[in-house]
């Protein structure tokens, strides 16, 4: 233990050396030690040392980011971080999160002062007399050389008469010039601008800028469906219109690809030749068909507007001349459903919008062109008239019309054809005639001379039914009308003596020209109202027929009992076509799709079908002339273009081949 003594020495020692610190931070004072001389009693001694914390003094205070686990708020801030992690999740295309920048700090205030002018107001007014107003207007009416000439000489004018009258003051003169010439200046800039409209009129409807327009128009169209044209007549697609410099290598590398075509197409047709004169090999087309795919339809595009739309498509022809041009016809079957009529003629190169629209009272019901006349469209309508049209005039020309004739129809025209008829060595009896069928009976040719007449080929008789075999006897029906409603007709390809008559009955007619009172067949096989009939352009001794029964019917000739049946849905066959470049394929048109017949391949299913559009049924349809593609129009208004792609049928018009397909059910017949 230390004493008293060391305690107090070290105090002392303390004392000391605090006198001898400065008290003010200004003054610097040089601190000198002053050593104590210890004894050894003083080393020996124990001194007792006491030390104190002083008060904590914070220079910086950061909170933690980091809390314990085992800490209270340890559960609360799990939550928390969950909780924004689902947000970040939740972030990325939410709407209730906007990215964007905000300037915080308002910028400073800004005073600036403009010293100005102190705006003077001042009324002016003039007085304007009623010789003043008519010689303003009778200059404006006369051509003035200058401006200033227009404006003097009312002036002038004027002061003269207020110097003679005594009336007009100096003053009063020269305020009505002033405003003469206001007048005239308004006047002028007023003629300038109808000038300006007048002349912009004019060149809108010259036929100059029509011409350009419509060049456009065509290079556009030619531009937009490029890829689809090509497809649709058979040529390559070009992919890239730019020359490269290496272009005379590119060149010749297509020239050797197209005579590669050319050979492997003489190559082809070579096959197709052996495979007809050959039964045995008749499967080789579908094995290429297998390799190539499947045949399909694929749609190129399709013919419609504002006008066409909810109008249903009744018939399709194409112009014996330009294969390009297709006239449609607009109207409905339904007497319910009957309203204003269209009759289109559509070009390949304007997809978009038809080249002449003729606006019919009636629903058009049938079209077709004529061959000797090219620029004629005959066209049927619901009410039984027949106008014909001359579709090179811009407007809706009217050549001839029906309801002059006296014996014209009393119920619609279903179907109506130009027919060359050499009956005779004159030129007149070599003419081109229009025939119609319609639903009052009557089988009619109009003759276009200076008007259109005519006179009935046949009057259909209604045929009392028979009796199935095993069928009790039938009690007499009432017939309300003694004719039977003709629905539609087919002349021979080879003799035009000889037709086909289609009837509401379900029966087919063979009648001939020659003879006006009889039939000479009677086909029985539908039962229902006959469509359509169409005699095979290869095989003429066949011809195939639609019904409302649901079925299509191939017919012979000589035989008055069907030979094959096609029923592939219970739906209706609107219309039937062949196909111009084979003897075996041809199209059918049902409510709810398009189908593509094949007998080469099967007699019982189609070889392909393309479904219609949910809100429309499909009315008609139509093959190209000179390219593979297929035309089907529906009860929508649109005529959807389709291009055949791999089809495995052999392009040829052998008929022996066809018979050969059919089998026995030609057996019956005779040759």
């Amino acid at each position: 233990m230390s004493g008293p003594g060391g305690a107090r020495r070290y105090s002392l020692h303390q004392e000391k050396m605090r006198v001898l610190q400065p008290h003010s931070r200004d003054v610097q004072v040089k601190q000198e030690e002053i050593k104590e001389q210890l004894t050894e009693e003083d080393l020996d001694r124990r001194v007792d040392i006491y030390l104190t914390e002083t008060e904590t003094l914070r220079m910086l205070d950061m909170p933690p980011v980091v809390v314990s686990v085992e800490s209270e708020d340890a559960a609360r801030v799990l939550e928390r971080n969950k909780i924004y992690v689902d947000v970040c999740k939740n972030r990325p295309g939410n709407d209730s999160f906007i990215e964007k920048m905000m300037q915080t700090i308002n910028g400073a205030t800004k005073n600036k002062k403009v010293q100005c002018d102190k705006i003077v107001m001042e009324d002016k007014g003039t007085v304007v007399t009623a010789r003043d107003l008519n010689n303003s207007f009778s200059t404006s009416q006369a051509e003035p050389t200058s401006k200033a000439e227009g404006s003097r000489a009312p002036a002038e004018k004027r002061s003269t008469s207020g110097t003679t009258k005594g009336q007009v003051t100096p003053a009063t003169a020269e305020r009505g010039s002033i405003t003469s010439s206001n007048i005239l200046e308004s006047a002028g800039l007023a003629r300038v601008h109808d000038q300006e409209k007048c002349h912009a009129e004019a060149i809108l409807r010259s036929e100059n800028f029509q011409q350009d327009l419509f060049f456009m128009e065509r290079i556009l169209m030619e531009n937009i469906f490029q890829p689809k044209l090509a497809a649709y007549r058979q040529f390559p697609v070009l992919t890239d219109p730019t020359v490269t410099p290496g272009a005379g290598g590119t060149v010749a590398v297509m020239k050797d690809a197209e005579q590669e075509e050319i050979d492997k197409g003489k190559k082809d047709k070579k096959e197709q030749k052996e495979t007809l004169s050959d039964p045995s090999i008749l499967s080789e087309p579908n094995k290429t068909s297998e390799e190539t795919g499947p045949p399909s339809l694929e749609q190129l595009w399709s013919y419609r507007c504002d006008l066409t739309q909810r109008h249903n498509v009744s018939s399709m022809a194409w112009s014996k001349v330009n294969l390009d041009l297709l006239a449609v016809g607009y109207g409905a079957f339904d007497f319910k459903e009957q309203k204003e009529g269209l009759a289109c003629c559509w070009s390949l190169k304007n997809p978009m919008w038809p080249e002449r629209i003729f606006q019919c009272k009636h629903g058009v019901t049938a079209l077709d062109f004529s061959m000797a006349n090219p620029n004629l469209l005959a066209v049927g309508m619901y009410n039984g008239t027949i106008t014909v049209y001359n579709v090179q005039s811009p407007d809706s020309t009217t050549v001839f019309h029906s309801g002059e004739c006296s014996s014209r129809h009393t119920g619609p025209v279903w179907q109506l054809k130009w027919v060359e008829w050499d009956r005779g060595t004159t030129e007149a009896d070599k003419r081109e005639r229009l025939i119609s069928i319609s639903a009052d009976g009557r089988i009619t040719q109009w003759l276009i001379q200076e008007g259109l007449g005519c006179f009935d080929l046949m009057k259909i008789k209604r045929t009392r039914s028979k009796n199935l075999p095993g069928e009790k006897e039938r009690k007499t029906e009432v017939l309300i009308s003694q004719w039977a409603a003709g629905m539609c007709f087919d002349f021979h390809p080879k003799d035009t003596n000889l037709y086909l008559a289609g009837t509401e009955e379900g029966l087919i007619h063979k009648c001939s020209c020659s003879c006006k009172k009889q039939f000479l067949k009677t086909y029985r096989g539908h039962k229902g109202p006959v469509y359509k009939v169409a005699w095979n352009p290869f095989s003429t001794d066949m011809f195939l027929s639609c019904s409302v029964d649901w079925s299509v019917i191939l017919w012979h000739q000589n035989s008055q009992t069907p030979i094959l049946t096609f029923s592939s849905t219970s739906t209706v066959v609107h219309d039937i076509t062949w196909s111009p470049k084979s003897a075996f394929v041809f199209a059918a048109a049902r409510e709810s799709r398009v189908e593509i017949w094949d007998l080469s391949i099967s007699i019982l299913d189609p070889v392909i079908t393309r479904t219609a559009n949910p809100e429309a049924k499909f009315t008609s349809v139509l093959f190209a002339k000179n390219t593979d593609s297929l035309l089907a129009g529906d009860s929508g208004g649109e005529v959807c273009v389709f291009e055949l792609k791999n089809l495995a049928a052999s392009r040829s018009s052998e008929v022996d081949a066809l018979h050969d397909i059919i089998g026995p059910a030609l057996l019956p017949v005779a040759k």
